[in-house]
């Protein structure tokens, strides 16, 4: 009880911080503010056996230079890890890359990037946003999946949709995606709310995945939602190459992530970086109240 209290007393103090101890926080999540920074992290997971994807941190881009900046960016990223020979795929959000400002920019950086990761042998990953651009990030996925085919979309559990969409998609045979509960807040109408709920419709849909033979990425930090996993993919005897286990950098997960490897499973680290860590470790803090506790006591120890 006074763990929690102190807990949620340090989040509501954070944005009154100094920036210097909310990196403390950050430090934790976000793989530094630059390419170079963030891609000697991916090769340190890599040495420890996690494939990677990265992402740089920030959405709905105003301008279109900013929007052209993000995409010449993420270009860089593709070339400099065919360079190095690292493990690691890039997640891009519509709305970084243009979204809001026209559909032409959005199409002109999407085609972009996708012929750069066809021309690196890599895969792209469309993250989805919030439930107002669903439709358009699924028309996004399947245009680009007509040109290329590595490249994959998410899907989140909460959403009562999402049975549908999948099944929509999986006429056409199989895909990638990934499967997460969802973080955006939705309204009741088209979002499931209780966690118990989302997480038996998460297993529903992993099964629905397994049984059309969808490459599917697990994600998730819940450790009963694992051992759910885990006993899924023992009752359909599901081959490791079928899917992988995916992860935020930074969030502890109590010695799963090397029980997922000891399995033989494939376990890919999300990696954020960039100059708008703040917002971000903010929002993990609040997601992991925990996290406060941890940082506390490290000041003290300092």
């Amino acid at each position: 009880m006074i763990k929690s209290i102190i807990n949620q007393f340090i989040i509501k103090i954070t944005p009154f911080l100094p920036r210097w101890i909310v990196w403390k926080i950050a430090g934790r999540y976000v793989a530094g503010e630059t390419i170079t920074k963030s891609l000697e992290v991916v090769r340190q997971l890599n040495e420890k056996g996690f494939s990677a994807t990265v992402d740089i941190l920030g959405e709905h881009t105003k301008s279109e230079a900013e929007a052209d900046e993000i995409t010449r960016d993420y270009l860089k990223i593709y070339d400099k890890i065919f360079q190095q020979g690292l493990d690691c795929n890039i997640s891009i959000k519509p709305s970084h890359i243009g979204l809001d400002i026209s559909n032409e920019i959005l199409q002109r950086n999407l085609d972009k990037l996708l012929s750069k990761a066809e021309e690196t042998h890599n895969f792209l990953r469309i993250d989805m946003e919030s439930s107002v651009i669903t439709d358009v990030t699924i028309s996004l996925f399947k245009r680009c999946y007509e040109k290329y085919q590595k490249v994959g979309t998410v899907f989140q559990a909460y959403l009562y949709r999402t049975q549908t969409d999948l099944e929509d998609l999986s006429q056409n045979g199989s895909f990638n995606f990934r499967l997460c509960k969802g973080i955006y807040k939705e309204p009741p109408a088209i979002a499931i709310q209780r966690r118990r709920k989302i997480n038996s419709n998460f297993i529903k849909l992993l099964r629905f995945a397994f049984e059309k033979g969808i490459y599917v990425g697990i994600a998730t930090h819940d450790l009963e939602l694992l051992e759910s996993a885990y006993a899924l993919i023992r009752e359909l005897n599901i081959s490791a190459d079928k899917f992988e286990f995916q992860v935020l950098y930074g969030v502890p997960m109590s010695g799963w992530l090397e029980k997922h490897l000891k399995n033989n499973f494939k376990v890919r680290v999300y990696v954020p970086f960039g100059k708008d860590w703040y917002a971000y470790s903010i929002r993990r803090l609040k997601e992991n109240p925990n996290i406060a506790g941890y940082i506390l006591k490290d000041l003290f120890r300092r």
